[in-house]
């Protein structure tokens, strides 16, 4: 049967014949001028919608339904199968801590933050993380760290943009350190029970019956950062005794909401966290080590102990000349584009200002919001897009600008020659940045897309992009963003200097 057959059976009281509405009538002017008034019939079209109609049978559409699943399927499978990072994570079974006997007096408390962000991209659930890890910190409680949670479906791949996509990636895949499970750095290496666990460790010493939840329900969320960890302590403090503790939370009243990220009020926690293992140990992970020592040929060191930069930080706003840990001559530029073409002009209407670190007053840039007393709509508009995603020739205006300020800050250096492209930009508009660079001076141009990883670590590319923006002599970054901040931050705990922190 054909659909057009279908649709007759369906609608038997509409008439697909010939309608009056079909005719057209000459105007009344023309009768008496010898041509014919009569309506005259509207020549049928030889292709009209009724023939689409009788073409589509059912066959056919459940020919053309499984044709297209099976292109999908195909697309899918095209695009390669990631890794499941099961070494990984029996690395991570294989934490000491996860096999110390656990007797009387000496075990140890532990507070797990079930309702951790997930399903967000990386920079976003690893602010949150390193923040209720500096909590358990300060509580004197062993933080349970989480899996890299994607999607909750109960297999190992989800669908994401025509891909296949690990529903959950370990920690230790990213990053190592304190907030991954890793030793303490001193005085506090002699106390392993203090190391982080992993959630499924947790769940096995911490049963439901003895676990003991505290809402985030009252918590003073529009407070300085300082004050709201603070206020976070003294709750948990009042646990004492209770071995296994769980702060509940969800999206209407998380444990630190987005708008402390994206406000100035988080800059009250850096000291802190700073001096703290949490910030003081932090570390990336050797999949990701590995993954930049493997591309040593683009990323051309002058000092190989640039790939493997030092743990140590030094105090808030103390800075280090020294550029043995650093790619020399290298400017890194994060440039975003995919979701931030609509992302974008919402900050406009929204009236943003920069993410909450990218407004310490130690860096040099300040973005200042434009007035609507003053500007369009469109003028504001403009105004964003030209920070948060610039066009191919304000990307090179700006690049240009950055190195000849930072040539007259440091005449006795060699001059900046070269660019890293942090993205997920088309090949084909990477090409068109790279052409106008060239075109500028800047002797080699290497993006996101040009470096050789296998299927491992391609599956931290971010972290891989990340260390590359972390260790260049000059990072210039999107100040909306949270990976952005997440790279400023890193630098400065470094002691790379805050002027070489620099934004579009």
């Amino acid at each position: 049967m054909t659909l057009w057959r279908v649709v007759r059976r369906l609608l038997p009281s509409f008439s697909f014949g010939n309608h009056k509405d079909e005719y057209e009538l000459l105007p009344e002017s023309s009768a008496g001028h010898g041509h014919d008034s009569r309506p005259r019939a509207r020549r049928r079209p030889a292709f009209s919608y009724i023939h689409i109609l009788r073409w589509f049978t059912l066959r056919r559409l459940a020919v053309l339904f499984c044709g297209a699943v099976c292109l999908l399927v195909v697309a899918v499978l095209l695009s390669g199968v990631p890794p499941t990072y099961n070494d990984i994570r029996e690395y991570e079974r294989g934490l000491p801590q996860h096999h110390v006997a656990e007797n009387g007096a000496d075990q140890p408390v532990y507070l797990r933050f079930p309702g951790h962000l997930w399903g967000h991209g990386l920079n976003n659930v690893l602010q949150e993380a390193l923040v209720m890890a500096y909590v358990a910190h300060l509580a004197n409680r062993v933080y349970v760290f989480e899996d890299y949670t994607w999607s909750h479906l109960p297999l190992p791949y989800t669908l994401y943009d025509f891909a296949l996509r690990p529903t959950r990636i370990p920690l230790n895949a990213f990053v190592v350190g304190p907030i991954a499970g890793g030793a303490l750095p001193p005085p506090n290496e002699q106390r392993v029970q203090q190391r982080a666990v992993s959630a499924a460790f947790y769940q096995s010493v911490c049963p439901r019956s003895v676990v003991r939840t505290i809402s985030a329900e009252g918590a003073p969320s529009e407070a300085e950062g300082s004050a709201l960890v603070e206020w976070w302590v003294k709750k948990i403090g009042v646990m004492d005794g209770v071995r296994c503790v769980e702060v509940e939370s969800d999206e209407t009243n998380p444990v630190f909401d987005r708008f402390l990220f994206g406000s100035p009020r988080v800059l009250s926690l850096l000291p802190g966290l700073y001096a703290s293992p949490i910030l003081g140990a932090f570390a990336w992970s050797p999949l990701v080590h590995s993954a930049v020592a493997r591309n040593f040929a683009v990323l051309r060191p002058t000092d190989p102990q640039a790939l493997y930069p030092p743990t140590r930080t030094l105090a808030l706003g103390e800075s280090t000349s020294d550029t043995d840990h650093v790619l020399a001559g290298m400017v890194a530029v994060h440039l975003r584009r995919g979701d931030y073409k609509r992302h974008c002009p919402r900050l406009a209407q929204w009236g943003s200002g920069y993410m909450g670190v990218n407004t310490h007053p130690l860096l040099p840039d300040r973005f200042v919001i434009p007035s609507p007393a003053n500007n369009t709509a469109k003028e504001i508009e403009q105004v964003y897009l030209e920070h948060c995603l610039p066009s191919p020739k304000q990307l090179a205006e700006r690049l240009h600008q950055v190195r000849l300020e930072h040539s007259l800050k440091h005449p006795g250096r060699p001059p900046l020659s070269r660019v890293y492209i942090l993205t997920n930009a088309w090949g084909f508009f990477v090409s068109s940045v790279r052409s106008l660079l060239v075109a500028d001076g800047w002797s080699e141009v290497w993006a996101s897309g040009d470096i050789v990883l296998d299927s491992a670590q391609a599956g931290v590319g971010m972290a891989v992009d990340m260390r590359v923006g972390e260790g260049a002599e000059v990072f210039l970054g999107n100040g909306f963003s949270s990976l952005t901040s997440n790279i400023v931050m890193l630098r400065m705990a470094r002691g790379l200097e805050p002027a070489s922190n620099r934004f579009l």
